[in-house]
């Protein structure tokens, strides 16, 4: 499906993250009106952009991924290097 055949439906769980003095915004959404998986994206302060391959069944679950990313190699890894994550 073409996201011009659908509007797009955020999570209410996206928007700026701040820790550590840096801070991303996080992007959780989907196509609105279907049932297809959401879409965790990151972008830092210089607009670059760090997606996760896949999809998410709900949005707490894409809110986790970042969560746990962040434990695991901290905030600074969005504005270290943008890749794009499993």
């Amino acid at each position: 499906m073409s996201s011009e055949d659908h509007d797009i439906e955020p999570s209410p769980l996206s928007g700026p993250v701040m820790r550590e003095g840096v801070t991303v915004w996080v992007y959780i959404y989907r196509f609105a009106d279907t049932d297809e998986g959401w879409t965790l994206e990151v972008v830092d302060h210089e607009d670059g952009s760090t997606v996760w391959e896949g999809s998410f069944d709900t949005d707490v679950e894409a809110y986790e991924a970042f969560e746990q990313c962040i434990r695991e190699d901290g905030i600074r890894t969005f504005t270290e290097y943008a890749p794009t994550r499993h």
